[in-house]
């Protein structure tokens, strides 16, 4: 599976919430799985050094005029600013994890929703992911659509669970 991984791009405690992230990338990574994000620094970077750390490969979808982190497996240069570069990750994504983030983080959130990419919110990391955990419908949907059930997860173990739940379902479906 290609695995969206999205967060805050900017520095954060480096300790909790860094291991949590290397943690996500080397589990994501040593379980055969691709990452996809934004390229550059924060969760992105951190997600990026643990997928490294297990071999795997980590495909940055940079905006525009930044430099990918060092992490990176790929650099895919999209050539629109932000916003757009991150619609248009969701594209390439079977699934998507949220840690943190900003306006950017809810932006993808919601393209991931529309697109009925399955979500995992990583609980407890701030920003937009516990924002979206503390206002989902019946505990599991982004609005009354109910387009695409959210998952929640406090660890890499769990996200590791969830998305083996996800790719039975997506086996089972073809």
């Amino acid at each position: 599976m290609k695995v969206a991984v999205i967060g805050h791009s900017g520095h954060f405690d480096k300790s909790v919430l860094n291991d949590l992230c290397e943690d996500i990338g080397y589990e994501i990574a040593k379980n055969g799985h691709v990452i996809v994000n934004g390229g550059t620094g924060g969760v992105m970077e951190a997600v990026s050094r643990g997928a490294k750390q297990a071999g795997g490969i980590v495909v940055g979808m940079l905006s525009g005029h930044e430099k990918g982190n060092d992490y990176l497996t790929i650099e895919i240069e999209m050539g629109f600013d932000a916003s757009i570069s991150s619609v248009f990750m969701m594209y390439n994504a079977d699934a998507v994890i949220s840690i943190g983030g900003r306006s950017g983080t809810a932006l993808e959130l919601f393209a991931a929703y529309l697109k009925k990419i399955p979500i995992i919110l990583m609980a407890g990391t701030g920003g937009w992911t516990d924002r979206m955990i503390n206002d989902l419908v019946d505990g599991k949907y982004f609005d009354e659509n109910k387009i695409v059930e959210v998952k929640i997860a406090q660890r890499a173990e769990d996200v590791i669970k969830i998305m083996s739940d996800l790719e039975k379902k997506i086996i089972g479906e073809n």
